[in-house]
């Protein structure tokens, strides 16, 4: 059995990463059916509004991947299995990677499709590059989401200080920034989920002042989470399990 098989089943093997399947799916679409059952009009960007509440949600299931082995003690168990640290952090965070990708895309075209189904008098037709980026760029998104989240529970361990973490520092503390004397405004445009909200949006009220473009904004936000990621990696090896 390989290891991409083992980490499968151990993430689904508890009824959390399913509850949390169902919300990140069902919040963007709700979410962005609400508007569009009481909208006039709506805009193809705007199907894509409620994205973050699924972000989030799926921030949680990542950092659950990780942080309840830590919990109930089976990483030992792990990686006394499977000496090679590194071969099964890469597969368990493989397999949240692409569960997040899923989940991206599943939410990002629900989104849409609801959208499409109350709207039919609205332009909502998918055509050219911006647009595709707009709706399937969502799962690179989650995904890259994901490893970050991984990258956090490696190096806190804890399910409660994961989550906080995370959720804080993409809902709050990137806002805040902004508020920093003279040079708020000019580090709020580097942070990580801004850049990923560029990416999606590239377009938006900020995108004149960003200083890389909708997919240099994506690689930045990639480049930035699989960081986090190594720098949990070589953690995880320095200390006991």
């Amino acid at each position: 059995m390989t290891l991409l098989a083992v980490e499968r089943m151990k993430l689904f093997s508890t009824r959390s990463p399913w509850w949390c399947l169902f919300l990140a799916l069902a919040l963007p679409i709700g979410f962005t059916g609400l508007i569009a059952g009481y909208s006039d009009g709506i805009s193809l960007r705007t199907t894509q509004f409620g994205y973050q509440f699924g972000l989030m949600v799926t921030l949680v299931l990542a950092a659950l991947a990780i942080t309840t082995e830590y919990r109930f003690g089976t990483i030992r168990a792990t990686f006394q299995a499977v000496p090679n640290r590194t071969a099964v952090l890469l597969a368990k965070t493989a397999v949240v990677a692409v569960v997040a990708l899923i989940i991206g895309e599943l939410a990002a075209f629900g989104s849409w499709g609801i959208s499409s189904a109350l709207q039919p008098s609205s332009d909502l037709a998918i055509t050219t590059a911006d647009e595709w980026r707009q709706i399937a760029g969502v799962g690179p998104v989650f995904a890259f989401s994901a490893i970050l989240a991984v990258g956090v529970g490696m190096l806190l361990r804890q399910t409660a200080g994961a989550v906080t973490v995370l959720l804080l520092w993409s809902l709050l503390v990137e806002n805040l920034i902004a508020l920093v004397p003279e040079i708020g405004p000019d580090a709020q445009r580097w942070m990580p989920f801004v850049m990923a909200d560029h990416f999606l949006s590239g377009g938006g009220p900020m995108s004149l002042d960003m200083p890389l473009g909708p997919w240099g904004a994506l690689a930045y936000f990639g480049a930035v989470t699989v960081g986090v990621w190594v720098v949990g990696l070589v953690v995880t090896h320095r200390r006991d399990a």
